[in-house]
């Protein structure tokens, strides 16, 4: 079965979590505000509000409107009209295009950092889930939350629009120039949308064309629209945010109240007591504050209203966050969280305690019995005195990575190892580590040469390395080793292991070669 090959160290990214948020249970869509959306407003104003029509042959005709792509602008620049598919002349006929978008500096704004805005405009959300009782809540002494939405302040430019006007008569050209003289200077948009001011700096004085034996009448002018844009999200955050207000209650004279069923989870409740009549001297019945078990209420246990008093809740001991808390005992239901919840003990379905991350101990750790899991790789053990045993049958294999030092005798299969090194104690003691510096789809070169094995030992192989690529185990049964003079070649196996290997992953093998 193919697996997904590890990503390198140097290429492995942080991920925050801080930036994924959900607006799943709201209908208020984000605010957004692009330059589509002020070339629209164009040709809805000139569609819908100018509607600059022309009167022929006792017919009146609308002019349309038209957005000229780079070819059609390119087309009126060059022959100074334009043609249909058929080959026709089209007028009437108005034709624009934007030509410069430039930031509006008589309007700066300055947000600090795009992706973090700091100038936010808030409205509130009339209706909502949160307030649609308000009258009643009132009534009940509670003060409704508020739904609100901040959007982050548009950046302000001012784009130039070049337009061209043909017809085929003068008064038709009349016509429409007077309508647009008219409407500058005014909020250009479709109602209830966005609306953007206009400004028309001049008109050319209406020229005519002769083509093929046809008169035209041609004028031209430039538009200035003061618009503003803001993206919908900038690097995945959301320029539109929603926040909630907290509710608060009102205590008046005799009134019970569950906190519990007015404050869900996550939302705070601030408690006022107020008199229920002006110039009372106190409440007709005073509240009572009654302490709980581990709780102490300091400054009196009642309030009746007739001045300000204070009350200090304690619990017996600080419980900061960088405080010393004892309990005699402790249960949990759940998980236990040490730390900003990134450690965690918890226990198993078998009874049997689970923690999610290293374990440093500086003590001592006595357990009937220690057992290593099969899957472990790597394990530094340190023993300050006394005798040790690793396994308890022949067949166990423990492997190490680094060097080993002994002081005293070392027994192999019953028999001693003297202080001189001799050829059998030298191959025992070859594991050194290497890093390949070139690797391929299928094979990996290291600058090593594999130890020589003493007579009476198995020649040296495959099993008598270990190889990691970027961190990750690499099974035996997908490699093979080769020496190829001062060159050691690692060769896999691509449909066996899962994948291909690439030139910059970094691969380390642990074995026997000579230092």
């Amino acid at each position: 079965m193919a697996r997904e090959k590890p990503i390198p160290r140097s290429k492995r990214k942080d991920f925050n979590r801080g930036y994924k948020r959900s607006r799943n249970d709201d209908e208020v869509k984000n605010f957004s505000i692009g330059l589509m959306d002020i070339d629209a407003t164009i040709m809805y104003y000139f569609n819908n509000v100018i509607k600059p029509q022309v009167k022929e042959n006792d017919e009146i005709i609308k002019v349309p409107i038209m957005y000229a792509n780079p070819e059609r602008w390119a087309m009126v620049q060059k022959r100074g009209f334009l043609y249909d598919n058929k080959k026709q002349l089209i007028i009437p006929l108005i034709a624009f295009k934007r030509t410069t978008i430039e930031k509006d500096a008589d309007i700066p704004v300055d947000k600090f950092n795009p992706k973090d805005p700091k100038l936010f405009y808030t409205f509130q959300k009339q209706y909502s889930d949160k307030n649609r009782y308000d009258k009643f809540t009132v009534q009940q002494g509670l003060n409704p939350t508020k739904e609100l939405y901040s959007v982050a302040v548009p950046d302000y430019i001012k784009l130039q629009y070049d337009f061209t006007i043909w017809t085929s008569y003068t008064d038709q050209m009349n016509a429409i120039v007077e309508k647009l003289i008219f409407s500058e200077g005014s909020y250009w948009g479709e109602d209830g949308k966005f609306k953007f001011r206009t400004q028309i700096d001049n008109y050319t004085d209406a020229s005519e064309i002769n083509v093929n034996q046809e008169r035209i009448i041609k004028t031209t002018f430039s538009v200035t629209m003061n618009g503003y844009l803001i993206p919908e999200q900038f690097n995945s955050v959301v320029t539109t945010q929603k926040r909630l207000t907290p509710k608060r209650i009102l205590i008046g004279d005799d009134v019970s109240i569950d906190l519990g069923a007015i404050a869900k989870t996550g939302e705070a409740a601030n408690i006022t007591v107020q008199q229920s009549a002006k110039g009372s001297t106190g409440l007709d019945n005073p509240l009572t504050l009654i302490p709980g078990t581990g709780v102490s209420i300091g400054g009196g246990s009642t309030f009746d209203g007739s001045e300000p008093s204070n009350f200090t809740f304690s619990i017996g001991q600080d419980v900061g966050t960088t405080s010393t808390v004892q309990f005699q005992n402790v249960s949990s239901s759940g998980t236990i969280h040490i730390g900003p919840t990134s450690f965690e003990i918890s226990q198993r379905d078998d009874g049997k305690a689970q923690v999610n991350t290293d374990w440093v101990v500086q003590g001592d750790i006595i357990a009937e019995n220690y057992i290593v899991s099969s899957s472990v790789t790597h394990m530094t053990t340190s023993f300050s005195s006394g005798s040790t045993i690793f396994g308890d049958s022949l067949d166990d294999t423990h492997q190490m990575t680094g060097s080993v030092d002994i002081t005293g005798s070392l027994n192999l299969n019953g028999s001693p190892i003297g202080t001189t090194a001799t050829t059998f104690d030298t191959y025992l003691r070859k594991q050194y580590v290497k890093k390949s510096n070139s690797i391929s789809v299928s094979t990996a070169s290291f600058t090593a040469v594999t130890a020589s094995a003493p007579t009476g030992f198995d020649a040296t192989n495959e099993n008598d390395f270990i190889f990691f690529l970027n961190g990750q185990y690499m099974e035996h049964d997908a490699i093979q080793i080769q020496q190829a003079g001062s060159t050691f070649l690692l060769k896999v196996d691509n449909s066996s292991i899962g994948y291909d290997m690439e030139s910059d992953d970094e691969i380390l093998a642990w074995g026997k070669f000579n230092s």
